[in-house]
């Protein structure tokens, strides 16, 4: 028995022998605790630095979008104090500065990094909303013509806070205008003196833009070109494209166009009306540039109504179940009352459904106050023919508002009850939120801007509104301190 049981216990110790550790040494143990040691330290650097990679990309990211809110806000107070500046240092020319800023505004657009107006608290505390044309537009502030001749940025101005815009003005066909160079700055004024005579590239391309816009909409909805032009899209204004707002067209005739030949002038502006009138809310009727020669002779009565009832006529018969609305757009200059009874009888007579009441002016008196000093330059350019636009202009503007609303509401009360009261728009001089007050206070449903936004930059919009806001704010508050 004892034989295997020692057997059995060999067989055992030499398994178990087996199975134990063999010792290491101590140098060699030192060694592997060594590289343990490493590896475990290079991987705390690695760690470390994927942390920092993470932070810093996370850093400019947020850098980056802060930037890009505040470069994009109408706000931010560079658009105002820098911008502007900037133009007329790198351009002397006031017209290529005005291009330069047109490309930059169109390019920016594109790539989703204009200039825009975003909401606020306040918008919806005191909302500036009116109702013009059976439209309820979100704001009573525009861009007069000029900017956009040929209808090239619409929807960038529209990004700025407008709630209406005025593009062109348009002729028949394509036109160079007067030659160069045109147009003239006044700092001191923040004034311009522009001779462009009505440069355009013709209705057929304005109309290409438009039409082209317009499918661009339709396609993105999923809708037809003339669903859009119906009104088949909740209510959203077929030239605008935009909800609350309004798209005016401007029209004229070409300056090759005998003024004395009533019936070729017809022509012309009937053309245009043909070509624009399905892409317009709005069409509005020039005749009050002071660059085309003998194009205010049209405002006395007889023309006038013969070519107001013929434009009438024409936009009534657009391919589209809302038409668009017609105004005449009457110079600053014609302010005797005789001249004002001609107009308000042809707009009257004709069915024109409203005015806009101001244009530049040819008169130079009284634009500086007195003890300003002038430039040489500034000095001479103010000798310069064309039209002046600026803050001057304010004053005849107001006036000329409030005695029109007077006039159209005049022949209202004898057209008998059921008939529209005619629409005001003003522009000419409106610079701020408490100019604009007082033009709509004195009966214009609109108030349009045109040079400040030359010297004020795309935040003038905004900053119009802003002020408008406050002051109806001030006047609450006032009233309920009176107990009133």
């Amino acid at each position: 028995m004892a034989v295997p049981y020692l057997r059995s216990r060999q067989t055992v110790t030499s398994a178990l022998r087996s199975r134990v550790v063999p010792r290491v040494p101590h140098h060699q143990l030192g060694a592997r605790r060594a590289a343990s040691t490493s590896s475990s330290t290079s991987s705390s650097p690695s760690l470390l630095s994927n942390a920092r990679l993470f932070l810093y990309g996370t850093s400019i990211s947020a850098s980056l979008y802060v930037l890009h809110y505040y470069a994009t806000d109408t706000r931010a107070s560079f658009h105002r104090w820098a911008v502007p500046p900037l133009l007329r240092f790198l351009y002397p020319d006031a017209e290529e500065a005005h291009h330069a800023g047109t490309e930059a505004l169109k390019t920016l657009y594109n790539l989703n990094l204009h200039p825009r107006e975003r909401p606020s608290s306040s918008d919806q505390q005191h909302p500036l909303s009116v109702t013009v044309f059976g439209t309820e537009l979100q704001n009573p502030i525009g861009i007069s013509a000029g900017l956009d001749k040929d209808a090239d940025i619409p929807d960038p101005l529209f990004a700025l806070g407008a709630g209406v815009v005025e593009v062109g003005g348009c002729t028949p066909f394509p036109q160079e205008g007067n030659p160069k160079p045109r147009v003239f700055r006044v700092p001191t004024l923040d004034g311009l003196i522009n001779r462009y005579g009505l440069n355009s590239r013709g209705a057929d391309a304005m109309a290409a833009r438009l039409r082209d816009r317009l499918r661009k909409l339709a396609l993105g909805l999923g809708l037809t070109e003339q669903d859009v032009k119906e009104g088949n899209t909740d209510g959203i204004p077929p030239g605008s494209l935009q909800p609350g707002k309004l798209l005016l067209v401007q029209i004229a005739k070409n300056k090759t166009t005998n003024e004395k030949d009533v019936n070729a002038v017809i022509k012309d502006y009937v053309y245009c009306v043909n070509r624009l009138a399905p892409y317009a809310d709005v069409l509005v009727v020039n005749v009050s540039s002071p660059n085309t020669p003998g194009l205010r002779d049209l405002q006395a009565t007889e023309p006038l109504t013969r070519l107001l009832s013929a434009v009438v006529d024409e936009a009534r018969k657009t391919d589209r179940k809302l038409k668009p609305k017609v105004m005449v757009k009457v110079s600053p200059d014609e302010d005797d009352d005789t001249q004002m009874e001609g107009v308000v009888q042809a707009v009257w007579e004709s069915g024109v459904d409203g005015v806009i009441v101001g244009n530049t002016t040819k008169r130079r008196t009284g634009l500086a106050p007195a003890g300003l000093k002038l430039s040489n330059k500034e000095q001479l350019a103010l000798t310069e023919e064309g039209g002046y636009s600026g803050p001057a202009l304010f004053d005849q503007t107001l006036k000329l508002v409030g005695r029109y609303r007077k006039m159209l509401d005049s022949y209202s009360l004898h057209a008998g009850a059921g008939v529209p009261q005619k629409v005001l728009f003003a522009t000419g001089g409106i610079t701020n939120g408490e100019q604009a007050l007082k033009v709509l206070n004195a009966g214009a449903s609109v108030a349009m801007v045109y040079t400040g936004m030359v010297y004020g930059g795309s935040g003038t919009i905004t900053r119009i509104k802003s002020e408008m806001r406050q002051q109806i704010a001030d006047k609450k508050a006032e009233k309920t301190n009176k107990g009133v």
